[in-house]
Parts: structure tokens; sequence; C-alpha cells
């Protein structure tokens, strides 16, 4: 069992402790660790998500864009634990913050899930898959490469509608808003809000997202914005319009020409605590880079209330089937199992 197993000492410990543990609860319990946590149950973990990841962009760049949203989406609620992937009635894609979540990029981390199940057994959760597939897709989309902390359980049940209406709003969020929706998640430094909100290097959006910037018709953007959006209601705007498909500093950039397409975008450039910050990434795509990589390893290890319980699913979209307890299970051979420490 990957998850709660390594080579040194102490992982030889957990996985003994899950091993007998399972026959009293139906959750997973462990810490996190870092790169190369699946190095022994999964070899192939790394190579599986990269080579989906690349030939999933090689047939839409606009994936790269959706694993990100998708990432920020699971995070923000209760910390980094595929809550957001479950499906159906209640679930947090049923709430309106993520009505427009790509179903593609959704299914992308599902299809790499069973790929990696079939090579390795339900070792490895989807949380950790969607951390390394937003991972790998920065990387290829021209970005930073950065550690992701690993050994992250898959959620029971999803985020309470309180939480997922918590997720800072791009369209309207001034940066004190949004600077205490990223302190309750452990990225107190401004810094962090800046850089992640570079993310929005890549991707785009519909005219209805970014109506509150394009009616304040107060700079000439906001003008073209208003103008392209009456013209063509239905059109998609880039959030970069530097570089819309590269992951770079070009977003940071067009800020400083009053290029934002968000009100929270611009809000950056015009608050005086982040402005050097903006100044600073749209002057040094290193700076920005190495910021962006500092602050995604602290995004994917946000604290979960509960801790890092829960299970290793089965399928990404769906909480496992309970299953029978009542006879000892083998941890290294038990695919998809749940137990708790």
């Amino acid at each position: 069992m990957a998850m709660a197993s390594s080579s040194n000492g102490a992982g030889t410990v957990v996985l003994a402790f899950v091993t007998v543990a399972v026959l009293v609860s139906p959750a997973l319990s462990a810490p996190l660790d870092g790169a190369g946590f699946h190095s022994a149950t999964c070899p192939q973990l790394e190579s599986i998500v990269l080579s989906s990841v690349q030939a999933a962009l090689q047939r839409e760049v606009a994936l790269a864009a959706g694993l990100l949203r998708i990432f920020f989406h699971d995070c923000f609620p209760q910390g980094c634990d595929a809550s957001v992937y479950l499906k159906g009635s209640g679930t947090e894609q049923a709430m309106l913050p993520n009505a427009t979540l790509q179903p593609r990029a959704l299914q992308l981390v599902e299809d790499i899930r069973a790929k990696v199940h079939a090579a390795c057994g339900a070792t490895v959760s989807c949380a950790d898959i969607s951390a390394l597939a937003t991972r790998d897709a920065v990387v290829l989309s021209g970005g930073p490469n950065y550690t992701v902390p690993q050994g992250q359980f898959d959620s029971l049940a999803p985020a309470s509608q309180n939480a997922v209406n918590a997720l800072p709003s791009p369209a309207t969020f001034s940066v004190s808003a949004l600077a205490r929706a990223f302190s309750a998640k452990g990225l107190r430094d401004l810094a962090d809000l800046v850089a992640l909100s570079g993310a929005h290097t890549v991707g785009r959006t519909g005219c209805q997202f970014f109506r509150d910037r394009a009616q304040r018709m107060d700079d000439a953007f906001s003008r073209r914005l208003a103008a392209n959006c009456s013209a063509a209601p239905s059109r998609l705007q880039n959030l970069d319009v530097v570089t819309p498909d590269l992951f770079d500093n070009g977003y940071y950039k067009a800020l400083v020409n009053s290029q934002g397409v968000f009100t929270s975008d611009m809000a950056l450039i015009k608050d005086r605590t982040t402005a050097p910050i903006v100044r600073q990434f749209a002057q040094s795509k290193d700076a920005f880079f190495a910021q962006f990589a500092k602050s995604m390893a602290k995004l994917a290890a946000a604290p979960r209330p509960g801790g890092n319980v829960g299970e290793i699913r089965r399928s990404c979209f769906s909480p496992n089937a309970p299953r029978a307890i009542d006879t000892v299970v083998d941890a290294g051979d038990e695919e998809g199992f749940a137990a708790s420490v």
C-alpha cells in the first residue's frame, strides 16, 4: 500500500499500523511526503502522468488552464483531497462556483488514474495524480518545475457549500478580500497571492465572468472588452493578452499596461501593497517562476480540517463502495481499500 509505505524505517512502521487498522475504521490517515513517495510501489507513476498530460496538451492546449483551475478549486475549500472530482447530487461539481470546471480536464485525471492503477494497483490517490498532472501541465506550457507533496488521500465526501462558496472570486474580489482568503489556507505572504494569480497567464474566460471589469469602462482595455462582448457575447477572452498559450510572465506585463481581464487582476496592480510585486514579476520571469513554484508547493500542502484522512478511490468520480472489514487485509495487496491510523 504505497500511501503508507516508504523505503525508510518510519514508513515501515506506518505500513504495519495501517495493516492492523483496516479492521477498525473506513478511513486512511498518514503524513504527507515529498517527491519519490511512490517510487517503491509505483516507479512508473511520474512517467505515466507526464506522457498522458503531454499527449493531452498536444490535442488541446486549453487543458493546462483547466487542470490549474481544478487544482485551485480542489485545494481551497478543504485542502487538496480530490473532493472536487466527486460527481452527483450535493457534490462540489454541482455547486455554482464549479459549474464551469472543464470536463475534459477532469476526465484526463480519471484516465491517468486508470492507467496508474492498471500498472501499479490502487496505490496512488486521485489527489496525488491531480497535483502531478497540474505540475506537468505547467512545465509543458513553459512554466517552472516544482516539488509536489505526495501522500494525499482522497476525501470520503465533498466539501460543504459554505466552504466552496468561500472560493476567491476573480470577478469582484479586492486585494484585501483575496489576501484574507489566501491567508486562511496558509498562504499569508502577499507574494503567494500575486504569484498564484499568475496562473491566469494561460486560459480563457467568457464575457459573463468579467462583466464587472468590462462595465466599469474606466480605461481603454475595459472599453474594448465591453465592445467585444457586445458584438459577440459568447466569445472567449484570453486572460493573458500578451502570450495566451505560454506559461510565462506575460500576464504581469499586461497588468502593468492596464490590460487585466478580471477586476481582481487589475486590483493587484492598483493596490500599493501588491503593485511592486506585479512590477517585479513583469520585469523578471525568473522571479515569478521561483515564487510560483514555492507558492504552489504551499498550496498543495494546504491544511485539511480533519487531517490527511480518506481513501484511495477506485474511480476519481465516486467514493469506494464499502467493503467487509471482518478479515485481516494485507495492505500491500489490497486494491483501493480504506483504513485508518
